[in-house]
């Protein structure tokens, strides 16, 4: 899907009204939110629909906490 494409249906839905989304998205978006940080290799789609997320791997940054 182009830009131009994700523009126009981002432009098709007034900002004032609620979205119905289906439960297996839903289900999907709630998931990428507990990962937070991470990535997700593969994502297969069937109908339209998000159905099996074969590989996920998360990401975890050890950062150097410098001493005083």
């Amino acid at each position: 899907m182009s830009e131009a494409d994700l523009k126009k249906l981002s432009e098709e839905v007034p900002s004032n009204k609620l979205i119905r989304v289906h439960p297996v998205w839903y289900s999907f978006i709630k998931y990428c939110e507990g990962i937070q940080n991470g990535e997700i290799e593969k994502l297969k789609i069937q109908n339209g629909l998000p159905i099996l997320a074969e590989e996920v791997k998360r990401m975890i940054k050890f950062v150097k906490v410098e001493q005083k």
